[in-house]
C-alpha cells in the first residue's frame, strides 16, 4: 500500500503542477486523492479537513507572519544601502571589491530580510552602477549577485529553519538557528572565492577604503546588524521564544525605517498587506501539507523508503549521496517551503535510523534546497540576478557554473562534518 500511496501522490502532485496549479492545492489535492485509496469519501474528506486546521493551529507558526513582516519592512526601510556600504568598507581591498561586496552585504540582507530573492535585487541595485561605472562584466555581477544571495537564508532568523522544526515534530528552533551559522558562513565564503578568482583573471581591481570610512560605516550599520544580535542573542539565551522574538524584530524594524525616514503610515499599509498575502500562502501551504504528512504516516510510506534506500545500500554515507541527488534535483523545480514539508518526513526517520542529529539534517535539507534557488528551471533567486543585472541566461550560466562547483564542495562538508552543523549549537549550549 505504500508504494502504490507513493506513486498516486507523486503522479497528481506532477500532473497538477504541470497544469499550473498552485503548490498548495497540488499537495492538498494528491493527498486527499491519496486518502481516497483507503477510506470512505465523507471520511476521507473530513479527515483532510481536520488535518488541515490542525496544521494551521500551532502557535509557533505566529512566527513566519512576523518575520515576513520584519523582512518587508527591512526592504523598505533603507537597510541595504548602509549594509553594503558597510561591507565594501571592510572589503574594499580585495580584488574585484565589488563583486565581494555583494557576497558580503547579501549575505547579511538576506539573513535580516530571510529572502534570498529580496537580497539579489537590493543588494544588487545597489552595487550595480558601482560596478557598470568600472567596467564590471554585467554577466559576471549578475552570477555573483544571484549564487550568495541564498547564503543568508541559511543565516537566522530564517523562516525555512522554522518549517523545518515544524515538520520534524519540534526540533529546537533555537538549535537550527544556531546551526545554520557556518553553513551559511561556509556558502558565503565559497562565493567570495570564486568572486576573487574571477576578479584577478579579470583584473578587477580593489577599491580600497580608509580607517574613518570604515569607522562611519560601521556606525550606520550598527543599528541595523543588531537585529541579529538582540533577536538570536535572546532567543538562544532564552529571554523569549521565537514567535516573541519575532514581533521584537517587527518592532524593531519598524523603528529603524521610521528613523531612517524611509517607512511612512501609508507605505506600512501597504506593507502590511504584501506580507499578509505572503503569510498566508505559507501557512495555507503548511496546512495543507499537514494532510501529505498524515497520509504518509498512515499509508507507512517512509518505512517504505526506508526499506528501499537501506536495500540498496546500508552504507550511510552512500545514503546520504542518494538523498543529496534527490534533494538537488527537487530543489529545481520546488520552492524550499513545500519541499521542506514533503521531504523532512521522508529522509528525517532515515538519518534517524543511523544516529544522525535531526539539527543537522536540518542544515543539510536547508542548504541542498538553497541550491534549488539559484539553478533553473525555477530558480527564483537566478533570473531576479539576472533581471537586476540586465543580461541574460545564457551569458550569465558560465560563471555559475564555476559558483555551483564551490557551494557544491560546501554541501559536502555540511553532510559529511557533523561539527559543521552542531559546533555552535552545541558551544552555546542550544544541544
Amino acid at each position: 500500500m505504500a508504494i502504490k500511496a507513493l506513486f498516486i501522490i507523486l503522479i497528481v502532485l506532477a500532473v497538477l503542477l504541470v497544469l499550473g496549479v498552485p503548490i498548495s492545492y497540488g499537495i492538498g489535492i494528491s493527498s486527499l486523492v491519496t486518502i481516497v485509496q483507503v477510506m470512505p469519501l465523507d471520511v476521507a474528506v473530513l479527515t483532510a479537513a481536520q488535518r488541515t486546521f490542525v496544521g494551521m493551529s500551532k502557535f509557533s507558526l505566529t512566527a513566519i507572519p512576523f518575520f515576513v513582516l520584519a523582512g518587508d519592512i527591512m526592504n523598505q526601510g533603507g537597510i541595504a544601502k548602509r549594509l553594503v556600504d558597510f561591507v565594501m568598507a571592510i572589503l574594499g581591498k580585495c580584488p574585484g571589491a565589488l563583486l565581494v561586496t555583494n557576497v558580503g552585504a547579501n549575505a547579511l540582507f538576506g539573513a535580516i530580510s530571510g529572502s534570498a530573492s529580496a537580497a539579489a535585487a537590493a543588494v544588487g541595485g545597489m552595487v550595480r552602477e558601482g560596478e557598470e561605472e568600472q567596467g564590471y562584466d554585467p554577466a559576471i555581477c549578475a552570477a555573483t549577485n544571484a549564487a550568495s544571495a541564498p547564503s543568508g537564508l541559511l543565516i537566522p532568523p530564517s523562516n525555512a529553519m522554522i518549517t523545518y522544526s515544524l515538520a520534524a515534530g519540534g526540533t529546537s528552533v533555537a538549535a537550527l538557528f544556531m546551526a545554520g551559522y557556518v553553513p551559511g558562513i561556509i556558502w558565503a565564503l565559497a562565493c567570495a572565492i570564486v568572486a576573487i578568482i574571477i576578479a584577478k583573471k579579470k583584473g578587477y581591481t580593489a577599491a580600497a577604503k580608509s580607517g574613518a570610512g570604515l569607522g562611519k560605516a560601521t556606525l550606520a550599520a550598527l543599528p541595523s546588524l543588531s537585529l541579529i544580535v538582540v533577536v538570536i542573542g535572546g532567543i538562544v539565551g532564552g529571554i523569549f521564544t521565537a514567535t516573541e522574538g519575532s514581533a521584537i524584530a517587527v518592532v524593531y524594524a519598524l523603528i529603524l525605517g521610521i528613523c531612517y525616514k524611509n517607512i511612512t503610515w501609508n507605505s506600512l499599509w501597504k506593507i502590511v498587506v504584501n506580507s499578509a498575502k505572503t503569510s498566508g500562502m505559507i501557512v495555507f501551504l503548511i496546512g495543507t501539507s499537514n494532510i501529505l504528512g498524515w497520509v504518509m504516516a498512515f499509508t507507512q510510506v517512509p518505512q517504505a523508503v526506508a526499506d528501499a534506500l537501506l536495500g540498496v545500500t546500508n552504507n550511510q554515507y552512500a545514503i546520504l549521496l542518494i538523498m543529496n541527488i534527490i534533494l538537488l534535483i527537487s530543489g529545481t523545480f520546488m520552492d524550499v517551503t513545500p519541499a521542506i514539508l514533503i521531504f523532512t518526513p521522508l529522509f528525517l526517520p532515515i538519518v534517524k535510523s543511523f544516529g544522525m542529529s535531526p539539527i543537522q539534517f536540518g542544515m543539510i535539507l536547508i542548504y541542498n534546497l538553497c541550491i534549488g534557488n539559484i539553478t533553473p528551471p525555477v530558480g527564483n533567486t537566478l533570473f531576479v540576478g539576472i533581471k537586476v543585472g540586465k543580461t541574460t541566461l545564457g551569458k550569465v550560466m558560465p560563471y555559475m557554473l564555476m559558483y555551483y562547483a564551490a557551494i557544491l564542495l560546501g554541501l559536502l562538508l555540511v553532510t559529511y562534518v557533523p561539527i559543521v552543523s552542531l559546533g555552535l549549537p552545541m558551544l552555546t549550549g542550544a544541544i
